[in-house]
């Protein structure tokens, strides 16, 4: 998903929230308008302050509520009428809610006038807020921003048919940049020379004569180069595990979901990243100085684990294999980095994958010892989950020279961050077989949810205590 659909369903918290809040207020003041008045006399008293911190409240409750309704994931495919109509079903949620509040407190039946007209004004100002943040995507799509690119495969009319779609309506949200009429020889070599100039977000297969075998390539080439993959529906039997169907044109089209962190769940796990290695960097600080000064006492060198032995920087590769900067604690020697492939290459006791390990690695200082043990190493990653490089929970980062050497179904772990911490680490740490690691990186992308997240993140103190053998 673009983040311009990230921030758009990020805007639709303080738009709900704020068409709740006036509803509220219109209702308020409607009651005690004159002409309200001179129908019903107003017999209880309501002080307008304690109105606006109980519905402060309201608002807030109204907004979970909202959230279990599946109100907060924009989609352009939704129809208006369906929106419209999950946004009753969620007020009068609300309303239900407002209805135990007052059985409960007594004092508050004789504003049930208020009551009534704030759930008709939010439905028609939360409606008015969706059909308000509708319109600016819109206008972004205009402008092409949020635009996904779409590499469109076939001859047929039905990829006609989206093409002439999506260029008469601008803000449908695609643009066709490439169109394959047909699947020969030549065209991968040709598409995959086409991606690294143009940028491509997603893939639709619309020919209903292609082979399922050129299908399954089509589809993986889509996951290897981390770009979404649709097809026109009943083109795909296999290899589909999650699947959302959605009309374009009139047009059946689904769209094979490589993950559920999408949407909403994928910025929620943001903020949670965000705020909890903010309050880990801040709680561990004086143990990330003492390790500092303690490498230092040690051995000669950085502190960090940042640097090639030529000097360049390191990289791991992150989400949608892109590489980016990372850095440790140092725990070897200085420019000893790539022994690892030459005189200590007959040591690797990982020749199941593309990974290298050392067993009783020579390298491994005293402090890089203990360090490693623990996992101590490792926590400066901590400022590479802040800063978005990083999650706390997901696949751990890979070398680029280690991830040349991954197989197909291995890439599938490029799909979302990598994470301090994983499946993995709690079910074996580095006793497990590459091919075990890759299957458990697999399952939690298929299967992400916050809450387990959280359950990996209680079970990794209990996983580093354990003695197992320090990578």
């Amino acid at each position: 998903m673009k983040k311009t659909h990230l921030w758009l369903s990020f805007l639709l918290v303080p738009v709900d929230f704020l068409m709740i809040f006036l509803a509220g207020i219109s209702a308020y003041y409607l009651r005690f308008s004159e002409f309200t008045r001179g129908i019903r006399p107003v017999i209880f008293d309501l002080p307008f302050n304690e109105y606006i911190s109980a519905l402060f409240i309201i608002s807030l409750l109204w907004l979970v509520i909202f959230t279990f309704a599946g109100l907060y994931s924009i989609k352009s495919s939704r129809k208006l009428g369906q929106e419209i109509h999950k946004v009753f079903l969620a007020c009068s949620t609300g309303l239900a809610l407002i209805v135990i509040l007052i059985f409960f407190r007594r004092e508050l039946f004789d504003s049930r006038f208020i009551v009534l007209a704030g759930w008709i004004f939010a439905i028609f100002y939360v409606s008015f807020g969706r059909l308000f943040v509708r319109w600016l995507q819109r206008i972004l799509y205009r402008h092409g921003w949020g635009v996904r690119k779409v590499l469109l495969i076939g001859a047929g009319k039905t990829a006609d048919t989206l093409i002439y779609h999506f260029s008469s309506r601008k803000n449908s949200g695609y643009k066709v940049v490439k169109r394959v009429r047909e699947i020969k020889s030549e065209t991968w070599a040709e598409l995959a020379e086409f991606i690294k100039d143009q940028e491509i977000d997603e893939i639709i297969q619309s020919d209903p004569n292609l082979s399922k075998a050129e299908t399954l390539k089509l589809y993986d080439f889509a996951t290897d180069n981390h770009i979404v993959f649709k097809y026109a529906a009943d083109l795909l039997g296999v290899k589909v595990l999650r699947t959302e169907v959605m009309e374009l044109a009139g047009i059946p089209v689904a769209e094979v979901k490589r993950t559920t962190l999408e949407g909403w769940g994928r910025i929620t796990k943001r903020i949670f990243d965000i705020i909890f290695s903010g309050l880990l960097i801040a709680f561990l600080s004086p143990l990330l100085l003492i390790v500092t000064i303690l490498i230092k006492l040690d051995s000669r060198g950085p502190v960090f684990f940042s640097r090639r032995d030529d000097g360049s920087y390191v990289y791991r590769i992150g989400e949608s294999g892109k590489p980016f900067r990372y850095l440790k604690f140092r725990s070897m020697i200085p420019k000893s980095d790539n022994m690892r492939y030459k005189e200590l290459a007959n040591k690797n006791i990982r020749p199941d994958g593309p990974m290298v390990k050392i067993k009783d690695d020579p390298r491994v200082t005293g402090m890089g010892r203990f360090i490693r043990r623990w996992s101590i190493d490792e926590l400066p990653e901590l400022f590479l989950v802040f800063s978005g490089k990083m999650s706390l929970v997901g696949p751990r980062p890979h070398l680029p020279e280690e991830v040349a050497k991954y197989e197909n179904n291995h890439r599938k772990s490029l799909t979302i961050k990598p994470g301090i911490t994983g499946l993995a680490q709690i079910s074996g740490r580095s006793d497990l077989l590459f091919d075990e690691e890759a299957k458990l990186d697999l399952y939690y992308i298929e299967n992400w949810s916050m809450l387990l997240d959280i359950n990996i993140l209680l079970k990794t103190p209990w996983a580093v205590i354990r003695h197992r053998e320090a990578e």
